[in-house]
């Protein structure tokens, strides 16, 4: 088919790929303009931008697809079909007819839960068993379209976001391949009114950890935010990431190291923090990092 490809983050990449592996045209890829990055703050291409060139594909970045201009530009690429994962900018009516077929979106949920934008994050922030991915029909309303495809993954007990996002973003590719072969035959399912949840924006304000909450909900935000924004707390005055974690046995004063292995206890129970980060350096894994930074048994997490 004739493809238009709308991403910007790192989740579709391997989307991208996929495409141009299995012999879709690629009439443009659409992403996020460049964005000021790094010490020097200079425009970095978003990850989708930078592979689509190495690709050689042609590449458009408007800031909006609100102008009568910009709708006229993508109309112009005469597209079978657009595949939208993680693009970022809202598409307005015009430019989801624009395509033979539509516009079809990678949702990395099983819809109707976790519409929105973080739905990765939020599926393990609250706990749940499973998670996947929809091909859906795009239409007006925020993730509210028909499903052509679903498919589910379970949550791994101590899963990270980082790692459940590589699992879905494959998914993904996926099945979007198997959509796109069988597009003609697929029966669209409307979403059921019933269990409608909203992913919100991931806030920097959740990542400070509260030691007074059960054990499961302090290992959840610390998998839940890794490897961004990165739940933290402070130790000995300096604000430590914590990405990684488990639930254990064990317990004492909230925000105290029970043993010298990174166990800590929590407003029940205790958690084995398995992976961290100090300020300035890489992630590590919990016996690399207390090499480095001791924190014997007794030693009180927390605080501002």
């Amino acid at each position: 088919m004739r493809v238009v490809f709308m991403g910007t983050p790192e989740f579709s990449v391997p989307v991208l790929e996929t495409l141009v592996a299995a012999g879709h045209e690629i009439a443009a890829v659409y992403s996020q303009p460049p964005r000021p990055a790094g010490r020097g703050k200079k425009d970095r291409p978003s990850p989708v931008q930078a592979r689509a060139e190495e690709l050689g594909l042609a590449v458009r970045h408007p800031v909006s697809l609100r102008s009568a201009e910009a709708q006229a530009e993508f109309a112009a690429l005469g597209a079978d079909v657009a595949v939208v994962v993680a693009y970022g900018l809202i598409l307005p009516q015009a430019v989801l007819d624009a395509p033979a077929k539509g516009c079809l979106n990678i949702h990395a949920s099983l819809l109707p839960r976790w519409r929105g934008a973080a739905p990765i994050h939020r599926a393990i922030l609250s706990g749940d068993a499973e998670t996947g991915v929809c091909i859906m029909q795009m239409e007006a309303g925020l993730d509210t379209g028909p499903v052509l495809l679903r498919e589910a993954l379970v949550i791994g007990i101590e899963e990270t976001t980082g790692e459940l996002h590589d699992r879905l973003s494959a998914l993904g590719s996926r099945l979007i391949t198997e959509a796109l072969d069988r597009l003609d035959v697929l029966s669209p399912e409307e979403q059921p009114e019933e269990g409608v949840t909203y992913a919100q924006k991931i806030d920097k304000a959740e990542a400070a950890l509260d030691w007074a909450r059960p054990a499961e909900e302090v290992s959840r935000l610390i998998r839940g935010l890794a490897p961004f924004p990165g739940a933290w707390t402070m130790v000995g005055g300096e604000r430590i990431k914590l990405l990684g974690a488990r639930v254990v046995a064990g317990g004492g004063a909230p925000g105290t190291a029970l043993d010298d292995g990174f166990t800590i206890a929590c407003g029940s129970g205790a958690v084995q923090v398995t992976r961290a980060q100090r300020a300035g350096k890489g992630a590590q894994d919990a016996e690399t990092f207390l090499r480095g930074m001791r924190i014997p048994a007794g030693t009180v997490l927390g605080g501002a």
